[in-house]
């Protein structure tokens, strides 16, 4: 990579990119860039507009994975930076060492930072492929993460590479590269079905929050059985939003929420369907990430979890 166009996404040191002659820094916002673009010569610095412009050979990631709030959303940013040549090259550590650097972090013995994320390598592939890239090289490094005298360089560089022993390394260094510069399909119109029960407090916060995915999508509310005025509120959206957007609206005959996503199901039009929970612990602001995914061919199934 010496002589290659290298270009790091959001760092937060210099030590990195500054081995390589052509290495280049971006940052994703100016915010983000304020106190640590002080540490790097102004000529290393690219603004992320003009990133795709330099075609670079190699971006980037160093570790971001641990603090990023939207993973998903940093790899569609950084796939957005690539052409057909571009690797993407993450680092990351393995979710095996986590109570270890805790334990470090407890003791002093190690810097204390907010990770929030500790991923495995399955994880990190999917979200990759999520956002049209493949994982062409997984490499495992450092058993001893400290400096012992002719041990930790024989165990790091010897020893560390070994099949059984390098699942248990501390670092992760994998190599993605682009996909998908296929021509563009004819996009899916969605249904987004809402069992609600007693979520009168939610029905126009969905219908305000919930984002355009396809070219003509509907969506349509079930109630069923509340006590409150859930279905009050349903039919004022409908009256409110209904030359908005298409919104369906209907009574569950059954019980339960099963019965009330498949009497949405029986009067969905449309060519995808999704079922969005009225009490919004997963955001209607998500749903766009799983429309993607099943609009690309990522799956014929999507289903996501908030543990991630």
């Amino acid at each position: 990579m010496g002589q290659n166009s290298v270009v790091e996404i959001d760092p937060t040191t210099p030590l990195l990119i500054g081995r390589f002659p052509q290495g280049k820094v971006t940052f994703r916002s100016i915010t983000q860039a304020a106190e640590p673009m002080n540490e790097f010569d102004e000529h290393k610095v690219v603004k992320i507009e003009d990133v795709t412009d330099t075609k670079p050979d190699y971006l980037v990631i160093s570790g971001l994975i641990h603090y990023e709030r939207d993973i998903q959303s940093m790899f569609a940013q950084a796939r957005a930076l690539c052409s057909p040549e571009t690797r993407l090259v993450l680092t990351y550590y393995s979710s095996m060492w986590r109570p270890l650097a805790t334990l470090a972090s407890k003791f002093g013995l190690r810097r204390r930072v907010p990770e929030s994320n500790w991923l495995a390598h399955e994880d990190v592939q999917n979200l990759l492929t999520l956002e049209d890239f493949e994982l062409i090289r997984l490499d495992q490094k450092i058993l001893i993460p400290f400096y012992i005298p002719l041990i930790s360089g024989f165990v790091n560089r010897c020893l560390a590479p070994l099949p059984l022993l390098r699942t248990l390394c501390l670092l992760n260094i994998a190599i993605a590269r682009p996909i998908g510069y296929a021509a563009p399909k004819a996009e899916p119109s969605v249904s987004i079905v809402v069992p609600a029960r007693n979520e009168a407090g939610n029905i126009e916060d969905i219908v305000k929050r919930l984002p355009d995915m396809g070219p003509d999508d509907e969506l349509i509310f079930i109630e069923g059985n509340s006590t409150d005025t859930t279905w009050n509120a349903i039919q004022e959206v409908q009256q409110r939003y209904g030359s908005e957007r298409s919104i369906l609206i209907a009574q569950q005959d059954g019980k339960g929420k099963g019965d009330a996503v498949r009497k949405g199901f029986s009067i969905a039009t449309k060519d995808v369907l999704m079922i969005l929970d009225a009490d919004m612990t997963v955001p209607p602001e998500d749903l766009p990430k799983f429309y993607n995914a099943i609009k690309d061919g990522k799956g014929e199934f999507i289903n996501g979890t908030r543990l991630v």
